[in-house]
This record gives C-alpha cells, sequence and structure tokens, in this order.
C-alpha cells in the first residue's frame, strides 16, 4: 500500500508539473502574440533578458484602425515599470521595425527606456523612422541590420499648412526635445541632426534624410551594424560587467 501510494503521489506530481509547465508556455506565447515580449532564459546564459518589441505605428492617445499593426504605448509603459522592479530580470533587448507614429507617446517610451537602470540593447531589424530613431538610441548600445532604415525628419502635422504661429512655435519646441533627446543618446550632435532633419536632396516630396545600416553609424546615430547575435551576446556582456561591479 505504501509503495502504491507512494507511486501515486508521484504520478500525481509529474501531471501537475506537466500541467504548470503548458500553462507557462501557453502564457509566454499569449504574451508575444499580443504584446511581442518574453522573457528569454536559455540554457547557455544564467541571467533572464526581456524582450520587448517596438512594431508597426507606434499607437499613443487616439485608437488606430484595426487593420493597423500598432504598438500601445499604454501596454509598454506599465511593462517598462515592472522590469525596472524585476529582481528577476538583468537586461532588456529592444528589437524595432516601426515606421513612426505618435510623437508624445514614443518619446515618453523613449524617456522609460533611457531611465532603466538595467542593461538595455536595441536591434534595428527593419525600419526605426520617425520617432522611432528616439527609440532606437535611448539604449546603452544600438545595433542595425545592414539593410535597416531610419528616417530623420521634421515634426509633422496632418495638412500642409501651419496657420498660426504659435502652432509653428509648439512643434518647433516638440522638434527641439527630439533632436536634444537624440544627440544626447547618440554620438551626433544638435547641428548635424537638424541639418539631416531638413536635407532636401534625398526624400523627394518631402525634408530629410534615409539611413541605410552602416550610413546610420556613420552618422553617429547607431552605435553598431549587426543583428541578434551580436546584440545578443553584447547584452551579456553589459549585465556581465554590471554584476561583476556590484560583487
Amino acid at each position: 500500500m505504501n509503495e502504491y501510494n507512494k507511486n501515486t503521489s508521484q504520478e500525481k506530481e509529474t501531471r501537475e508539473e506537466e500541467k504548470i509547465k503548458q500553462e507557462t508556455e501557453e502564457l509566454k506565447d499569449e504574451k508575444i502574440e499580443k504584446f511581442g515580449q518574453v522573457v528569454m532564459d536559455g540554457e547557455e546564459f544564467s541571467d533572464k533578458i526581456h524582450l520587448l518589441t517596438i512594431i508597426g505605428e507606434i499607437e499613443g492617445h487616439e485608437n488606430l484602425s484595426p487593420n493597423t499593426k500598432t504598438t500601445k504605448y499604454e501596454h509598454v509603459l506599465p511593462q517598462l515599470a515592472s522590469i525596472e522592479g524585476s529582481k528577476k530580470i538583468e537586461g532588456v533587448l529592444l528589437l524595432i521595425n516601426t515606421v513612426g507614429g505618435d510623437v508624445s507617446a514614443g518619446l515618453a517610451l523613449a524617456e522609460m527606456i533611457s531611465s532603466l537602470s538595467k542593461p538595455t540593447v536595441s536591434l534595428v531589424i527593419g525600419d526605426s523612422h520617425s520617432i522611432g530613431v528616439p527609440l532606437a538610441v535611448a539604449t546603452d548600445y544600438s545595433f542595425i541590420v545592414p539593410t535597416g532604415t531610419m528616417i530623420i525628419h521634421p515634426v509633422r502635422m496632418s495638412g500642409t499648412v501651419i496657420g498660426a504661429p504659435q502652432t509653428y512655435d509648439y512643434f518647433k519646441l516638440i522638434q527641439d526635445r527630439i533632436v536634444s533627446f537624440v544627440a544626447n543618446h547618440s554620438e551626433t550632435t544638435k547641428q548635424r541632426i537638424e541639418e539631416m532633419m531638413l536635407n532636401t536632396g534625398i526624400l523627394t516630396k518631402d525634408l530629410g534624410t534615409i539611413l541605410v545600416g552602416e550610413e546610420a553609424v556613420k552618422a553617429g546615430v547607431i552605435n553598431e551594424v549587426g543583428g541578434i547575435c551580436q546584440a545578443l551576446k553584447k547584452l551579456h556582456k553589459m549585465i556581465e560587467e554590471k554584476n561583476s561591479c556590484e560583487e
């Protein structure tokens, strides 16, 4: 009887473990599907990395069309706060492929990312346009794939005419905030950023500059050309160095 009860108890524990494992995997899949994020804790490295994605258009104070792929900033902000407060998460990898979006929301996300105490690395895997530029440089170190693009252009509004001096001043103030943020978190200068914003020779129907891969590095906006392998190795190294300093 004792042996039977022991075996039954072990089988029950095994079933419970399998159930918990399955629920964990389902929760992980749900987080990836809904929020584009997951905690990476593979066997090769002991530290845990939170993978966060900025995909599509950054949605801010107004809801976009259901057919539009968006990153909702009200979903990302609580996650960033949770990451900062977590003792388990040791680093953040930010994957970016965005055409831009709400300036206020994008800048708020960039400020939150830059203020994290955990080591952070960004990787531009497709596009990082408009307000995506501050997001790409908000991390401690940044990468861009060889074919990745960044578009730096002036702050724009719907329509073609700015009807009052006050409106122009307001948009100039927003633009100055973006320029200052990018300059403070990259190897380029305010003057160079403004020159790229006002360039008339690249975008046929607009002002601005397109930087592809290595060009973004040469301009001082991004630190290095690389992919997921290089980004993860850099982040693990940064985590190791941070842990060594704290010991």
